[in-house]
């Protein structure tokens, strides 16, 4: 019996790529019912087929399903589809920097106020846990993005404070660039390539923490067992340097698309506006009150006092003292190699890889010449 068997999951956002992973990854799990939202009516509609034919193949499975059309900006409809729900795992959010810099109040409608929104839903349906999906972008923010999942954050921590005699616990996850992800670098630097280049670098110093979609996922489900009340769950994982990125790229797909890698330049363009060099996880200030796991790092409240007692005591306790601010370095970054054998092990570049033409090995007959074509 797993930690999610019999429960009931729901997952805003679940047409996302983080979200249809982590529904992927629920199917393994006898569940009671998984439900979906997401506000992507064409998506919504083939995720939905996709359950549907995962029951028909595993029809030992007693998982149900629901799958709804959904803004998590509307609280009323959030109320009723958490009622009897067991566990929310809240990725639904707006992401993109640029484009929240752009539209400054929708990120704080869908970042922030749906934040709230899924607070009170909770609170009102006694749900037991909800664990919030957060960026590195919320740590020492640059930009509207970052601090608006910096405040849903303090939101989904001060929570706790609210739930009074009820059951619920919030929590928070926080983890870096999801190779491979819609917006991820690794398809700007594909569809470059394919079009014989050049690969745009924004600094050639750049580093930042990688992981892939289903490690990432996978974290994100051990977070909610392990949730407390308040903390946030800081994963830990690999840096690289994004020039090597480009140059593991490059010597992997351009002859699949027609060129000699040393045909592909990289070019830098200058780093955007509020751009960091380097990406931070766990700040100073955190490490103060920050306690060691096996796979991650677990920030404990700031105010301790304001919630209920709560005891942190987790099965895989490395340390009780974190020293260090938890930030992507070329000090600590993959070589190369090691870059390249990540990403063939774990099938990263794959998708981009063109398919072979398929050739017949016995053609039919011309239907007029009878002759067989060449």
């Amino acid at each position: 019996m797993s930690f999610f068997s019999g429960k009931t999951v729901l997952v805003t956002g679940g047409c996302g790529t983080v979200g249809r992973e982590l529904v992927r990854q629920l199917l393994e799990h006898d569940l009671c019912e998984i439900r979906v939202i997401d506000t992507n009516e064409s998506e919504v509609f083939f995720i939905e087929q996709e359950l549907l034919q995962h029951q028909r193949q595993n029809p030992s499975s007693k998982t149900r399903s629901l799958c709804q059309i959904g803004d998590i900006r509307d609280g009323e409809m959030l109320n009723r589809i958490f009622a009897g729900v067991d566990i929310v795992l809240h990725t639904a959010a707006l992401k993109h920097v640029i484009l929240c810099e752009r539209a400054p109040f929708d990120a704080v409608q869908t970042n922030v106020l749906g934040v709230r929104n899924i607070i009170e839903a909770a609170l009102n349906n006694d749900v037991e846990r909800v664990i919030f999906t957060s960026s590195d972008k919320a740590v020492n923010p640059t930009n509207v993005m970052g601090t608006s999942k910096l405040m849903g954050e303090r939101l989904i921590t001060a929570a706790n404070s609210l739930r009074l005699q009820g059951r619920t616990i919030f929590s928070s996850t926080r983890f870096g660039n999801v190779l491979g992800s819609r917006g991820s670098v690794i398809p700007i630097f594909a569809r470059q390539i394919q079009q014989g280049g050049p690969v745009t670098l924004t600094d050639n110093r750049m580093t930042r923490f990688i992981m892939t979609l289903e490690e990432s996922c996978r974290l994100v489900l051990s977070a909610a067992e392990k949730a407390r009340g308040g903390e946030v769950f800081v994963t830990k994982m690999p840096v690289i340097r994004i020039a090597d990125l480009a140059d593991v790229m490059i010597d992997e797909l351009s002859s699949h698309f027609g060129y000699e890698p040393r045909q592909i330049t990289t070019t830098e363009i200058g780093a955007k506006p509020g751009e960091k060099l380097y990406e931070e996880l766990m700040s100073n200030e955190e490490t103060r009150r920050t306690i060691e796991l096996e796979e991650m790092f677990a920030v404990l409240p700031a105010f301790r006092s304001v919630y209920e007692e709560i005891s942190y005591e987790y099965d895989d306790i490395v340390s009780q003292n974190v020293e260090d601010a938890y930030i992507s370095s070329p000090d600590n970054s993959m070589s190369r190699e090691e870059l390249d054998e990540y990403c063939r092990r774990n099938g990263l570049l794959k998708s981009w890889l063109p398919s072979p033409a398929v050739i017949p090995m016995n053609p039919a007959p011309d239907r007029e010449t009878g002759r067989r074509a060449a």
